[in-house]
C-alpha cells in the first residue's frame, strides 16, 4: 500500500510540474508567434502592394541566405531542428532572430516558403533556454524542445489538438512520444489562444458532406488518397533533386540564393505570381471551390523546392497549397465536389510528405468539421503508405516498415534509408493477380 501512494505520489507531482513548464512555454511562444505572424502580415501587405514586388525577390534571397550563414546556420526549418534533437546538439538561442528575419525577407520578397518552422523553431529554442535556466536534466530539456515546437505549429494554423500531436509525430516516423503528450497538449493550447488574443485571425471552412459512405463515395475516396500519396512522392523527389543541383554549385552560398532569385522572377513571368509566398489566398478560394489552373500544384512544388533548396524555410504551408490544388484537379478530372477533395488534400498531402497521418487527421476535424472525417481519414492514411519510406523531412527516424514486402532498416534517418523488395513476400499477391486476370478473360 505504502508502496502504491508512494508511486502515486511521485507521479502527481511530475503532472503538476509539467502542466506548470506547459503553460509557461506554451505562453512564451505563443508571444514570439504572433509577433512574428503580426509582423509577417505587415511586411507581406507592404511588398504585395506593388505590382512587380518579386523583382526584389534575388536580393531578398541574397539578405536571407547573408543571415543565416553568419548569426545560424542552424536556421534552415524544422527538418534542421528534427535533426538537432536526434544528435542531442545543442540548441542556439541565434536561431530565433536568424529565422526570424530571414522567414520575413524570404516570404514578403515572394519566397515560397511557409510561416510555421520559425514559430515551431522559436519555440524549440524557447524551450531550450528555459530548461537551461530552470537547470533541468538533459531529458527534460528535450521534453521542453519538443513541446515548444508543438506550441508553435499550434500558434501557426489555429488548430491546438492537431499542432500538438503534429510535434510529438513528426519526430518518429511510425511512434509517438507519449510521455511528452500531456505538455504538448497544453503548450498547444496555451500558445494558440495567447496568440489568438493578440488579434491573429485563422481559417475554419466547415465542409458539409453527406455522412451516409457509400461503396462509390469509399472508392472515390481511396482513390483520392492513392493520388495524394503519388503527388507526395513527386514533391519530395523534386526537392531531392533540386538539392542535389544546389549541392553541385560549388559557389558562394547567398550568391547561390541570389541565382535562385532571378530563376524565380522568370518562373513568375512565364506562369504567375500566384505561386510565390505564401499563397493562403489561393488556397482559401480553391477550398470555397472555385478553379484554378490544373498545373498549380506542379508549379508551386517548383517554385517551393527552388526556395527551400537555394535557402530554407517552412514547407508545411506549402503543402497545404499542393494538397488544395491538387485535391481540385483530381476533383474536376472525375466530375467530383471541388471543396471536398481540395480539404483532403490538405491534409492527405501533409500526412504523405511528413509521415504524420494522425495529426493530418485531427486536423482534417479542426479546420473542416466533424463530417469530413470519415473521408479523410482513409484518404490521409493511404496517402501516408503510398509515399512508402521517404520524406520531405528526411532527419524523421524511421521506426516502422509499411509494408512486409519492402526490407528497410530501422531506427535510421529516414532520408538514409534504403529499401529492397522482398520478392518471396510479393509472389503470393502477383499469383492472386494472374488468377484474377484469367477470371475476367472467362467472363470478357
Amino acid at each position: 500500500m505504502k508502496k502504491t501512494l508512494t508511486e502515486e505520489s511521485i507521479l502527481f507531482i511530475s503532472v503538476l510540474k509539467w502542466i506548470f513548464l506547459a503553460i509557461i512555454i506554451g505562453f512564451i511562444v505563443g508571444i514570439l508567434s504572433g509577433i512574428f505572424l503580426k509582423t509577417l502580415h505587415l511586411a507581406v501587405s507592404f511588398t504585395t502592394g506593388f505590382k512587380y514586388y518579386f523583382l526584389l525577390l534575388p536580393f531578398c534571397l541574397f539578405i536571407s541566405r547573408l543571415l543565416i550563414k553568419y548569426i545560424s546556420p542552424d536556421a534552415t526549418g524544422t527538418n534542421r531542428i528534427i535533426e538537432i534533437l536526434h544528435l542531442d546538439e545543442k540548441i542556439s538561442y541565434k536561431i530565433i532572430p536568424a529565422i526570424f528575419f530571414s522567414s520575413i525577407i524570404t516570404i514578403s520578397g515572394g519566397g515560397s516558403a511557409g510561416k510555421e518552422a520559425p514559430c515551431a523553431d522559436m519555440g524549440a529554442v524557447a524551450g531550450s533556454i528555459l530548461g537551461k535556466i530552470l537547470r533541468l536534466d538533459k531529458n527534460d530539456i528535450k521534453k521542453l524542445v519538443i513541446c515548444g515546437i508543438s506550441a508553435g505549429f499550434a500558434s501557426v494554423f489555429g488548430t491546438p489538438v492537431a499542432g500538438a500531436i503534429f510535434g510529438v509525430e513528426v519526430l518518429y516516423v511510425g511512434s509517438i512520444l507519449y510521455e511528452v503528450l500531456l505538455p504538448s497538449f497544453i503548450a498547444g493550447i496555451i500558445s494558440f489562444n495567447v496568440t489568438s488574443s493578440m488579434g491573429l485571425n485563422y481559417f475554419y471552412y466547415q465542409i458539409d458532406v453527406s455522412t451516409k459512405f457509400s461503396s462509390l463515395s469509399f472508392l472515390e475516396t481511396a482513390g483520392a488518397g492513392i493520388f495524394f500519396g503519388l503527388i507526395s512522392v513527386l514533391f519530395i523527389e523534386i526537392n531531392k533533386k533540386i538539392k542535389k543541383i544546389n549541392n553541385n554549385f560549388k559557389i558562394y552560398e547567398p550568391l547561390k540564393s541570389f541565382l535562385a532569385g532571378i530563376v524565380l522572377i522568370i518562373l513568375t513571368f512565364i506562369l504567375s505570381d500566384k505561386f510565390l509566398g505564401l499563397g493562403i489566398d489561393t488556397i482559401i478560394s480553391t477550398l470555397k471551390g472555385e478553379g484554378i489552373v490544373w498545373y498549380a500544384f506542379l508549379a508551386k512544388m517548383l517554385f517551393t523546392a527552388i526556395t527551400l533548396s537555394f535557402c530554407g524555410g517552412g514547407v508545411i504551408t506549402p503543402i497545404l497549397f499542393i494538397g488544395a490544388t491538387a485535391g481540385s484537379f483530381f476533383a474536376d478530372i472525375f466530375n467530383l465536389d471541388r471543396t471536398l477533395f481540395a480539404a483532403m488534400g490538405v491534409v492527405s498531402l501533409l500526412s504523405g510528405a511528413t509521415n504524420t497521418p494522425i495529426a493530418s487527421s485531427i486536423m482534417a476535424v479542426e479546420l473542416f468539421g466533424s463530417k469530413i472525417a470519415t473521408y479523410s481519414t482513409i484518404a490521409v492514411l493511404l496517402s501516408f503508405i503510398i509515399t512508402g519510406h521517404r520524406s520531405i523531412l528526411p532527419a524523421q527516424i524511421l521506426l516502422v516498415q509499411k509494408s512486409k514486402s519492402i526490407n528497410v532498416e530501422i531506427g535510421e534517418k529516414i532520408g538514409s534509408v534504403k529499401t529492397e523488395i522482398d520478392i518471396f513476400t510479393i509472389r503470393p499477391i502477383l499469383r492472386g493477380i494472374a488468377k484474377i486476370k484469367k477470371i475476367i478473360r472467362r467472363f470478357f
